[in-house]
């Protein structure tokens, strides 16, 4: 039998790339790395803005080089959302000069980014992402601790417990990452460094407070170290494989130093909760704890 030659984009849009909404958000099959078209691709220079069909032909993954049929549409935005979005200068004088002394209006200073429409758990990946790699960026080229094979990449975010818990991977270092809920925002915040203990499955990990107050829009979380520097790391599929074997880890039970099984057994049990335990899984404390 004769396979059919593969035409247009693979994933969720059926092959058919004009399917696509101008402001779909496009994730790697891969490596999970995303293509927001509100953001562009830094890394191959690709301004903001541009939809996903209207990447170049040689456009390829900047995570894992994966060519753009390994992307599926993760978000759509609206159609009025992503039209404004593909062609910004298209719209019309009296939308940014309405007002008498020639500045824009509120509703016009800030277009729709369709952000609001998103999870609040990966609204916030997000804004991690936007942040970090603007710090990657700027204040962390050429230092000596980055490791030049990885990128920002937040993994398995997710709302937990009334909580957003995920890993955030950067060339310099890995942290569980704990967050509020946009509806507790703006509450009571731990001065920055503050050293909090939180209790999981596997036990308790103390967490430092991060207020980033100059980042604008992202609020206060708190970071758990799990790497820094980055250099036992060669990929970043590899670092994000990690990543996601510690958020299974963290909610494994039998890592916790007060669990006991069921029926009677002679396996020791680790001597207390840590980020090797969650790492390397419960076999590897217990042979540390020998």
């Amino acid at each position: 039998m004769t396979s059919q030659p593969f035409h247009g984009f693979e994933g969720s849009y059926m092959g058919d790339a004009t399917r696509l909404n101008a402001g779909s958000v496009m994730e790697c099959k891969i490596c999970w790395s995303l293509y927001d078209p509100a953001q562009g691709c830094e890394t191959w220079q690709v301004p903001p803005g541009t939809p996903f069909t209207a990447l170049p032909e040689s456009w390829r993954c900047p995570t894992c080089d994966a060519p753009k049929e390994q992307f599926m549409v993760v978000h759509e935005l609206s159609p009025q959302v992503s039209t404004a979005t593909a062609a910004p200068t298209q719209a019309p004088q009296s939308a940014t000069t309405s007002c008498e002394d020639g500045t824009a209006p509120d509703s016009a200073a800030a277009p729709a980014s369709g952000q609001d429409a998103l999870p609040p758990a990966a609204l916030f990946a997000r804004q991690l992402e936007t942040t970090f790699r603007d710090i990657h960026a700027n204040q962390m080229r050429g230092v000596p601790i980055v490791n030049a094979a990885l990128n920002v990449k937040a993994v398995g975010f997710q709302e937990r417990d009334g909580h957003i818990l995920g890993v955030l991977i950067t060339p310099w270092f890995m942290n569980l990452v704990q967050a509020p809920l946009p509806e507790d925002v703006g509450g009571p915040t731990r001065v920055s460094g503050e050293k909090v203990l939180l209790s999981f499955p596997s036990g308790d990990y103390e967490f430092t407070a991060v207020n980033r107050d100059q980042a604008g829009s992202l609020p206060p979380y708190l970071a758990c170290s799990l790497f820094s520097p980055m250099f036992d790391f060669t990929t970043m599929l590899q670092a994000i494989e990690t990543a996601q074997a510690a958020l299974v880890g963290l909610m494994d039970p039998t890592l916790n130093p007060a669990y006991r099984p069921a029926p009677a057994s002679d396996t020791a049990v680790p001597a207390r909760a840590g980020r090797r335990a969650l790492l390397t899984g419960s076999q590897s404390a217990q042979d540390t704890a020998r």
